[in-house]
């Protein structure tokens, strides 16, 4: 099935992912113009009427770069919507996507046939994250038009799936648009994602040290500083298990050879101020840091990503 023509033609098969509370419209405007779908959290605008400023600024900002370099124009930018039953800013968020068009949605934490026919009404596309294969069918029988496969060794909540496993059982019955997110930081990773059977890597954490990302300094830092022996998972923090950086849960006060477990039930993703302190005390990333070894420019990361993917690519040519 080929791509929806949203999807297609970015200069990098690479998508931002959403970071809670670090994703912000400098940062995804970088990315897009770099030629890769920049995406961003809609919790993140504190307070709600601040997301009609952001998308504002976001539309503006790429149709001014696209007029002015009709060559080389700028990659469609995502929405990231929590459509669990705690986000009660979910309506109000979603009738502002839908004033400004937004071209693509990631939904995540349920799939809703609601929401996927408000997003096809204007034309947009439903990307879904899922963690094992009984999600993706789900996610696909609600009207998502694609799939985020979030597998082991992902940043924030990850499943426990390999890469290779999930993406092999999706594709045996899905031919529609698939990102791969889990420990992809570096070109030959996307290229990997690709000869899996992905259309897109999904890259996070390596975003979180770019100097645009919303991230305070120790955090950026402790990223390069970083392996995947330094990433916990737990459950502790938001009722799901997600991947954290065993620095900050030191810094925390907290034992991470020792966390105890959370109760499911009381978990909180609606981006109230239980959530937001967990992610700006407690921080998330994936098991792929160990790649990330300095904070640049968005822009200057994604130009050392496409550099080492057509490398690579020109590497398996010639084997």
């Amino acid at each position: 099935m080929p791509l929806p023509t949203v999807l297609q033609n970015l200069s990098l098969p690479v998508i931002g992912s959403p970071l809670f509370i670090i994703s912000n419209p400098k940062l995804v405007i970088e990315q897009c113009k770099a030629g890769v779908i920049g995406s961003m959290p809609a919790l993140n605008a504190r307070p709600a009427s601040q997301l009609d400023e952001w998308l504002a600024e976001i539309t503006e900002t790429l149709a001014a770069h696209n007029r002015q370099n009709p060559d080389r124009p700028a990659a469609p930018f995502a929405i990231n919507q929590i459509v669990h039953k705690s986000n009660d800013r979910l309506e109000h968020d979603m009738a502002l996507c839908a004033k400004y068009k937004v071209p693509v949605v990631i939904t995540s934490l349920g799939a809703r046939t609601d929401v996927n026919d408000a997003v096809h009404s204007w034309g947009g596309v439903v990307l879904h994250d899922i963690i094992n294969n009984t999600f993706a069918h789900k996610a696909i029988d609600k009207g998502a038009d694609g799939l985020i496969a979030v597998a082991a060794g992902a940043g924030g909540h990850a499943g426990t799936t390999s890469p290779f496993a999930l993406v092999q059982e999706i594709r045996e019955w899905f031919d529609g648009p698939l990102a791969l997110s889990g420990s992809i930081a570096n070109g030959r990773a996307i290229l990997a994602a690709r000869a899996m059977g992905a259309d897109f890597a999904y890259i996070g954490s390596a975003f979180i040290a770019t100097d645009e990302a919303r991230a305070v300094d120790d955090y950026k830092r402790m990223i390069t500083e970083s392996t995947s022996q330094d990433i916990v998972y737990s459950n502790l923090f938001t009722g799901v298990h997600g991947n954290y950086l065993r620095g900050s849960i030191v810094k925390a006060g907290l034992d991470p050879e020792a966390l105890p477990e959370s109760d499911p039930s009381k978990m909180n993703f609606g981006g109230g101020e239980g959530a937001k302190k967990a992610w700006k005390d407690i921080w998330g990333a994936g098991q792929g840091v160990g790649a990330v070894k300095e904070v640049v420019p968005a822009r200057v990361l994604i130009e050392r990503l496409r550099s080492e993917y057509l490398a690579a690519k020109a590497q398996l040519c010639q084997a």
